[in-house]
């Protein structure tokens, strides 16, 4: 399946039926009166978030979505049926721009998140409702509301528990098959990876989910390579593993390379927990790395890990270190999802207060 994770659609709420002029006609009955059944309201356009989903393509080429308009009323004081909604369905962490993708709509960040987009038309009223002692033979009726329309911009930031970041060749891929089942395309040339990958790794008895977006390289931010796009499928993100090619000669280069086009992007990423991986140590001698790691340890100011993908060197270490942010970032989004309910609790209820459909 293709991988789609930014799409423009557009979509049409159903408009309201109008109310019908009616008289009772019957044999027998003088001045029947007026019974013309108010029209139904439009269907609403909605969208949910919802788990097995994990792409847009269904919106790639199907980009008009239409909800179902009212029925008209009828005679006999018929009102007519509403139109039915419609619900799109998208995958969990889609967010919703306007056409200009200058304002965020709706953060679709849980399963079960729904917003409406547009609200159908409310029905129009049928003769019924302008009788009166001085008028007992209205012909007023008014007509359904008007739907709404708009374009809107879909783009997917998929959820995971950690990302991976580093230059094309970095070994990525290779980590990413090794600790989980996830398949990767792997080659020996740049960008193999041209789509974000996600993988269930396990640690212990625990689980958390790895991200795979494609390398970045210098100007990433300015468009050079597959640019910065994908950096969104990370943001969401508690801890960041950042692998660098341990057989290239700069090093330290491919970190600062990396960090800069972070700071370029934006997001909140480069202040992010990263933990730095010195990779493809099987393929380095010992004093070459020793000599590399410290290079890169001084430039960062931080620990530096080695690993090998292939040889599984080090691996189990990088993955407990990653589990450990990993999971202090869940206690912490529990505990404030805990606060937020409690506040929520406290609240008094009142008869404006909206409440999610």
């Amino acid at each position: 399946m293709k991988f789609v994770d930014q799409t423009r659609i557009f979509i049409q709420s159903g408009k309201g039926g109008n109310g019908c002029v009616s008289f009772r006609r019957e044999k027998f009955v003088e001045f029947g009166g007026p019974n013309g059944g108010d029209g139904g309201k439009g269907g609403d356009v909605i969208v949910e978030a919802v788990t097995g989903l994990n792409t847009l393509v269904d919106y790639r080429y199907k980009r008009h979505h239409k909800a179902q308009k009212g029925q008209h009323g009828m005679g006999k004081n018929m009102t007519g049926a509403n139109g039915q909604d419609l619900v799109l369905k998208v995958p969990v962490g889609t967010q919703i721009f306007d056409e200009d993708k200058e304002f965020l709509i709706a953060d679709l960040a849980k399963v079960g998140d729904r917003v409406i987009l547009a609200k159908g038309g409310h029905g129009g009223l049928g003769n019924t409702h302008f009788k009166s002692s001085t008028n007992r033979a209205p012909r007023r009726t008014t007509p359904g509301g008007e739907a709404e329309e708009m374009y809107v911009v879909f783009r997917l930031k998929l959820i995971a528990d950690a990302g991976l970041l580093g230059m094309p060749n970095a070994g990525k891929s290779t980590f990413l098959s090794v600790v989980s089942r996830a398949k990767p395309k792997i080659a020996d040339y740049p960008f193999t990876t041209i789509a974000p990958q996600l993988g269930v790794v396990g640690v212990g008895e625990s689980e958390f989910v790895l991200a795979d977006i494609p390398g970045l390289i210098e100007g990433a931010s300015e468009g050079v390579g597959l640019g910065t796009r994908f950096l969104g499928h990370v943001e969401r993100c508690g801890v960041l593993l950042h692998l660098i090619d341990g057989t290239q000669e700069d090093v330290v280069g491919a970190y600062e390379t990396i960090m800069a086009e972070l700071e370029q992007y934006g997001g909140d990423l480069i202040d992010k927990p990263i933990i730095i991986g010195l990779n493809k140590c099987d393929a380095v001698e010992e004093e070459e790395l020793e000599e590399k790691r410290l290079a890169l340890q001084n430039a960062s100011g931080q620990p530096v890990m080695t690993l090998s993908g292939v040889t599984r060197e080090g691996v189990k270490e990088v993955l407990s270190a990653l589990w450990d942010v990993v999971r202090e970032d869940k206690v912490k989004r529990a505990t404030e999802d805990e606060g937020h309910t409690s506040n929520d609790d406290d609240s008094p209820a009142t008869g404006d207060e909206w409440s999610p459909i």
